[in-house]
């Protein structure tokens, strides 16, 4: 089997990171991968933040802000918790998709070309023997944190990538099998 459909039947998420992050080098690659992601009409509707070092924690922050914005009476323990995930990488991207309006091209298929190209930067990852994962959750949808992040209105954020080094070993993904979720049609 060729080593591009291994990573592609291997791939999995790596939830433990440490340092080091990603080098200068490594993260151009995983930019290049992202550039070939399917791309109807060539609109590159994505761009992406790298977020490390201070900037982590000035994430937490700006999620602990969004917290007390969305949930005035936040424990103290939800405030910590907030601030702390940042921290669970070495470095994060941040995928945004940028909408643009256009006759052939539709919303969803610019939020699935961002997708594709987030996917690109996992696989690239990994194939550099890097750990990575893909989150997304409350901040990913609060306004206070695309504000924060510079979001413009026709941008939309849609993942956090974590990058680094694998704290342990990655263990393999769910043997899941394609007959599962495959038919044909007609039936």
């Amino acid at each position: 089997m060729n080593q591009a459909l291994q990573l592609l039947l291997e791939r999995t998420s790596c939830p433990r990171l440490q340092q080091p992050a990603p080098d200068a080098a490594q993260l151009e690659l995983m930019f290049r991968a992202a550039m070939r992601a399917p791309d109807h009409a060539q609109l590159r509707p994505w761009r992406f933040l790298v977020i490390e070092g201070q900037g982590l924690q000035a994430l937490g922050d700006l999620y602990a802000t969004a917290l007390l914005h969305s949930t005035p009476d936040a424990s103290a323990e939800q405030l910590k918790r907030a601030r702390s995930m940042p921290l669970r990488a070495p470095m994060i991207v941040v995928l945004i998709t940028r909408l643009q309006s256009h006759p052939k091209v539709p919303e969803y298929e610019q939020l699935i070309a961002a997708g594709c190209a987030g996917h690109s930067i996992l696989l690239a990852a990994q194939a550099m023997g890097l750990g990575a994962f893909w989150r997304s959750g409350e901040f990913c949808e609060h306004d206070r944190v695309a504000a924060g992040l510079g979001l413009q209105a026709d941008e939309r954020l849609i993942g956090f990538i974590y990058l680094g080094t694998p704290a342990q070993p990655v263990k393999a993904g769910a043997g899941l099998e394609p007959a599962d979720f495959v038919s044909r049609w007609p039936v």
